[in-house]
């Protein structure tokens, strides 16, 4: 988290100081840049992932991601395990009220990516995508509906983009699609549902490229990057979201610029890594 290049600054009061949040994933990428903002309140952050040794390819472990929690100024939970497996989410969840007392915010943001076509993919990457994303969204959430209720102010953000049935956003990696918008379902299904208990459920997904590892391998390494924004951008967006009051904002697909607008930003270069705003590469499922 780069505090440099962020405009966003919260109204008296909006803070995730004390709050307790567990998120799947979040050894890297966007997922640690929202543990790193909310740890700068003050936050206690549970993090589930596979990610106990270092991967060849990839920076960051769990153990490296909360030990960058404490240092931001939060409180760091790493639990070693995999969102596919009901056994390891059910201890995580037990792991995080154990520690830290209840939970309060949940982040759905582990996920996995494979953009072939029909012909060319796998079904085991098939699998892979529809367990990671469909169902450990599904199961986190799920299994940490009790302690929510109990929360002050219940939160599950899901890191998917808006549900749009146009079918240019099928055609050319269906599986993908079908993955990410399986999180999206869940979101609007949630929202529903847990109205009147008072638990806010929404999406976040960003309107640009994002330079995480992810982005580098697919779109192209550094040429990719340049043409990205910073991960700052989504998580001041989830803050955003995150610090809004009980119940005041629920079932909604939101996008990082939309959420930072409401909040009186209009400019948000400072985000760019050094392209021009017209030439940063827009994400997957926006206009």
């Amino acid at each position: 988290m780069s505090e440099q290049n962020s405009a966003y600054r919260p109204a008296e009061g909006r803070s995730l100081a004390g709050k307790v949040i567990l998120m799947s994933g979040g050894s890297r990428g966007i997922g640690l840049a929202i543990a790193l903002r909310a740890a700068q309140d003050g936050a206690k952050i549970a993090l589930l992932a596979k990610t106990d040794q270092p991967h060849p390819a990839l920076e960051g472990t769990v153990h490296t991601a909360a030990e960058q929690i404490r240092q931001a100024g939060g409180e760091a939970l790493p639990v070693v395990g995999d969102v596919r497996n009901d056994e390891s989410v059910a201890d995580a969840v037990a792991a995080t009220i154990e520690t830290f007392g209840g939970i309060d915010v949940v982040v759905n943001n582990a996920s996995a990516i494979d953009l072939s076509g029909t012909d060319a993919l796998a079904m085991k990457r098939y699998d892979l995508m529809a367990d990671i994303n469909v169902r450990g969204t599904f199961l986190l959430s799920k299994l940490a509906l009790p302690a929510l209720r109990e929360s002050a102010n219940g939160h599950i953000l899901t890191l998917s983009p808006p549900l749009n049935l146009n079918p240019k956003w099928f055609a050319g990696h269906l599986a993908y699609t079908m993955a990410k918008y399986g999180m999206s379902m869940t979101t609007l299904g949630l929202a529903e549902e847990l109205k009147a208990d008072g638990v806010s459920v929404n999406s976040l997904w960003p309107v640009t490229a994002i330079d995480t590892a992810a982005i580098r391998n697919i779109l192209g390494g550094e040429s990719s990057a340049r043409l990205s924004r910073s991960s700052d951008i989504m998580a001041d967006a989830a803050h955003a979201v995150l610090t809004r009051p009980r119940g005041q904002s629920t079932g909604n697909f939101f996008t990082d610029e939309a959420v930072l607008t409401e909040e009186g930003i209009t400019d948000f270069t400072g985000y760019s890594l050094g392209a021009p705003e017209d030439k940063l590469i827009k994400d997957f499922f926006l206009d």
